[in-house]
């Protein structure tokens, strides 16, 4: 067959097709909807997971390509319930500021972090919240965290010394509190403490950054000593100083901690380290699991739809019998009357990864525009949901298509 000739029986398929559609609605919908269902599924899954990927290599990139982190537990995510064969880390004695200190103080370290954790509630007049996210953080915090402060400014070293009772909030705490209000230099209340408002801080956009839903920043030792947040769980992040490598800041590191620490040679260490890589990693792993289930869903999802074409082909078949007796009287080949029907299927399927676009689209944007994830679908994912449903026309439409190809056209001119 010609190419033009090829051409011309795509596009007579097609509109066969289409006018199998309207002459079978419920059928033919069903069977759509199931490839949508399928190709909805990759295409704002994909996007989700794109759009949360960006945001936590933008937040790890943040903290500086040479950084490390210390820590009192592992990196890893294991199955610990308590015991101590389970989790034996445990059992190590936290990180402290002293050590930091000490670390910060090594020749080839420039800059140490330290970081805690908590909640509190925060009240503004007579708005409250009552689970706002507080992180503590030393000075220096802005550099490896990443963002912007859009107003105001950062504390100072002397604050952080002093215990200042000081606080940045971000941009979320700052419309619910005052709303369109002017924050700086007013006073919130923290777990019942006042505290002054010295600047507004916007975190990088990412869904697992609970700074999205309400945030406020506190020097490190005002944390401990005015709102009762313990530093057993500090976290620590190391910056080499310029010139130095990171494996060579973390051997240093590592060693001055271990005689800090009272580390016999024999024992191991009492701490973790863990580079940006390593998170990423590790969270690479944990994302695998959402691609699994989403091959799955995807892959239910055109099984039905492959289940539908089957259906809706071979009613067609049956239907068209005399006609398929016709075109081979005039001429018509096996492998012509084969295509025309793959063709049919091809096009039922691929209306339906069309519908999937649109609606998972739609979501795409929805998503974007009311959450911290910057959900896009990669182009990859369009093409391999188009190529997808369109193979899926191809191996469920095998069968009614090599159906109408052997019949036998005597027997299909006969039938009425």
């Amino acid at each position: 067959m010609s190419i033009g000739a090829r051409a011309y029986s795509l596009f007579e398929g097609v509109l066969i097709a289409l006018d199998a559609i309207r002459s079978n609605k419920v059928r033919a919908g069903l069977t759509i909807l199931g490839i949508a269902v399928g190709v909805f599924v990759v295409t704002v899954m994909s996007a989700a997971v794109h759009g949360i990927n960006e945001g936590v290599r933008q937040s790890i990139a943040a903290a500086g390509p040479t950084t490390f982190f210390l820590t009192r537990w592992p990196p890893e995510i294991n199955s610990c319930n308590g015991s101590a064969d389970s989790c034996p880390w445990r059992h190590n004695p936290p990180l402290t500021l002293d050590q930091a200190k000490e670390i910060a103080s090594l020749p080839a370290i420039e800059q140490v972090v330290s970081h805690i954790g908590s909640s509190v509630p925060a009240r503004y007049g007579d708005r409250d919240l009552p689970g706002v996210d507080l992180s503590a953080y030393t000075s220096g915090w802005i550099s490896i965290r990443g963002g912007d402060i859009i107003a105001g400014r950062d504390f100072t070293q002397q604050e952080d010394d002093n215990a200042a009772s000081v606080v940045l909030i971000n941009d979320k705490v700052a419309d619910r509190l005052f709303v369109g209000g002017e924050p700086i230099g007013k006073t919130v209340r923290l777990s019942g403490r006042p505290f002054l408002v010295i600047g507004v801080y916007k975190p990088l956009a990412n869904a697992f950054d609970s700074g999205s839903k309400g945030m406020v920043i506190v020097p490190f030792l005002t944390a401990v000593r005015h709102l009762n947040v313990g530093d057993d769980w500090m976290d620590l992040t190391v910056t080499p100083a310029d010139g130095v490598s990171r494996d060579a800041a973390m051997d240093e590191t590592i060693a001055a901690l271990r005689t800090t620490r009272h580390l016999r040679p024999a024992q191991q260490n009492d701490f973790f380290t863990s580079t940006p890589e390593k998170i990423l990693e590790l969270y690479n792993k944990i994302v695998g699991v959402f691609f699994i289930v989403m091959i799955t869903l995807s892959a239910i999802g055109l099984c039905v739809g492959g289940v539908g074409v089957i259906a809706i082909m071979m009613i067609s078949v049956t239907e068209r019998t005399r006609e398929i007796g016709v075109r081979k009287a005039l001429g018509a080949t096996k492998g012509t009357i084969l295509w025309q029907f793959l063709v049919e299927a091809v096009t039922l399927t691929t209306i339906g990864a069309i519908a999937g676009l649109l609606v998972g689209g739609g979501l795409t944007l929805l998503i974007r525009r009311t959450t911290p994830i910057n959900a896009a679908a990669p182009p990859a994912a369009i093409v391999a949901a188009l190529v997808g449903s369109a193979l899926a026309g191809i191996v469920f439409g095998l069968l009614p298509a090599a159906r109408a190809a052997r019949l036998d056209p005597v027997e299909a001119l006969r039938d009425e």
